[in-house]
């Protein structure tokens, strides 16, 4: 099972999850040598405060500021991070996600199960999330 199955089954909770479009990647290709390439990009997984610090040096943006922003319109975001449907119509740019813990006292979606929280940019200029339970398969 690759570090991003892992993930996205709910089995890596200190770690974040980052796509990144061939466009968004670094010319030396420096944050390509951390991760897996996918069609159409790279998909990161690592630990939470050095895939911070990548995704920073791949976008330009801080990694939680940018999230608080996405938090403000919601899209669809693929379960496997590598694209979605951004409300403005744009392409995917890069993906930034973490997962939770089920945590029942919260209840919603946090009692069902772990919960996927992503954060997305798309080529439009617009930020935006989705979130989800982790499938129980």
């Amino acid at each position: 099972m690759s570090k991003l199955d892992e993930f996205l089954a709910g089995e890596r909770l200190d770690d974040v999850a980052l796509f990144l479009t061939h466009a968004f990647l670094d010319d030396e290709g420096k944050i390509a040598n951390y991760g897996e390439d996918v069609d159409e990009g790279v998909v990161l997984v690592v630990d939470g405060e050095k895939g911070r610090r990548l995704f920073a040096a791949g976008t330009g943006m801080d990694a939680m500021q940018f999230a608080r922003e996405a938090m403000d319109t919601e899209g669809r975001i693929d379960r496997d991070l590598s694209g979605g449907d951004s409300p403005d119509g744009g392409d995917v740019q890069f993906v930034f996600a973490f997962a939770e813990a089920q945590n029942e006292e919260v209840g919603g979606l946090y009692a069902e199960g772990d919960v996927i929280h992503a954060y997305a940019y798309s080529s439009e200029g617009t930020a935006f999330s989705d979130r989800w339970v982790v499938d129980a398969e």
